[in-house]
């Protein structure tokens, strides 16, 4: 059993919470470094969150036309449209093939 100050106590706990954030921070900018992180601009996030369905915006991002993100992943064009509209949920195998390509994870693409 120790003890002290409140006073001290908080300026231990700030010390602790400023020492795992500094560590968080780190740990992101190696990350993002690496390549393993992506960031967006405030534009791009705005954009993103704007998007009915994600797979539109991570498409053209990528620089990619529906034709060519269907190559890459072996999707038929037609549902890559039927999807971006919103008119098909896409399963979990087809959002699987299309965020390998896209080099996301499936939970970007719902």
């Amino acid at each position: 059993m120790v003890i002290m100050a409140a006073a001290d106590y908080e300026r231990l706990v700030e010390a602790a919470e400023d020492a795992h954030d500094s560590a968080l921070a780190e740990r992101s900018r190696l990350a993002i470094e690496r390549g393993e992180l992506e960031t967006l601009t405030s534009d791009e996030a705005k954009e993103l969150l704007a998007a009915p369905i994600p797979l539109g915006f991570w498409r053209k991002k990528r620089g990619l036309t529906q034709g060519a993100l269907s190559k890459a992943s072996g999707v038929a064009q037609g549902v890559i449209s039927e999807i971006e509209a919103g008119n098909k949920p896409g399963t979990a195998a087809t959002l699987k093939k299309l965020a390998d390509v896209l080099k996301l994870r499936i939970d970007d693409l719902v």
